[in-house]
């Protein structure tokens, strides 16, 4: 981390979990005034309301975990950048691996979608990360790079720098694998560089990007030494308040 540089996030992924009820208490137990860390939590829409409600008072921010590219229409199960924006939320996930994998997500609907978020006032946490056998094919910077850059296609210099880009190398996701330490400040490095050579080195410097492959309670330290580690995107370990509470510890160090 460089808190000197940009701003240091730990963003919780609910995913599909929690009901209301078990939000709700969930909330009670993750509300703080912390200021050293951004802390977001992202949880499924129908809970979006119970903590906007709940974490008001607190330094605590809502996100939601998608969006769609479209203000409205015949859109069958999507939600736009407008309504989360007026519900409350002030984050917004999008490209997570998961939405790669399981729901036809591309770069370019990835592009799409961090427009209208940008363009309604929310803060995207825009996701890029390679598989398995492309990482096993030394392909991983090329991959991470088109991602980058595809993602961030027509920004401006300023819309670049309310992004925040989180780096979640698939085959670390709910597998228990992690990204050593170094392997994770290697690839955050290698989407500043990207981002340095597409608008400038000011730009970059300004850019926070996480680490989202399996932060845990254990190693959240170690990852969050790394320079170029910004913060992480908290998935399983989310949702435990005493392992999220040490992530955030180790963060504000």
């Amino acid at each position: 981390m460089n808190k000197n540089l940009r701003k240091t996030v730990i963003a919780g992924n609910w995913k599909m979990n929690k009901t209301r009820r078990e939000a709700e208490e969930l909330i009670k137990q993750l509300r703080t005034n912390n200021t050293k860390v951004n802390i977001v939590v992202c949880v499924p829409y129908t809970n979006l309301q119970t903590a906007v409600e709940g974490f008001k008072g607190c330094s605590v921010k809502v996100g939601a975990q998608n969006v769609h590219f479209e203000k409205s229409g015949a859109f069958t199960g999507e939600i736009s950048a407008d309504m989360l924006k007026e519900i409350g939320a002030e984050y917004v996930i999008i490209g997570h691996s998961e939405r790669r994998q399981y729901f036809g997500e591309t770069d370019e609907t990835v592009n799409k979608r961090t427009k209208a978020a940008l363009d309604a006032g929310l803060i995207p946490i825009m996701c890029v990360g390679e598989l398995l056998d492309e990482r096993e094919a030394g392909i991983t910077e090329e991959v991470v790079s088109r991602q980058t850059k595809l993602g961030l296609a027509g920004f401006t210099a300023d819309e670049v720098k309310k992004t925040i880009i989180a780096y979640e190398p698939v085959w670390a996701i709910g597998t228990g694998r992690t990204a050593t330490a170094e392997q994770a400040g290697d690839a955050c490095g290698l989407i500043r560089g990207v981002i340095a050579k597409l608008y400038s080195k000011e730009v970059a410097d300004a850019v926070t990007i996480q680490y989202g492959g399996s932060m845990n309670a254990n190693n959240a330290a170690e990852l969050l030494a790394q320079e170029d580690v910004d913060g992480g995107l908290i998935g399983g370990a989310s949702l435990s308040a005493e392992d999220f509470g040490i992530i955030i510890k180790a963060a504000g160090a």
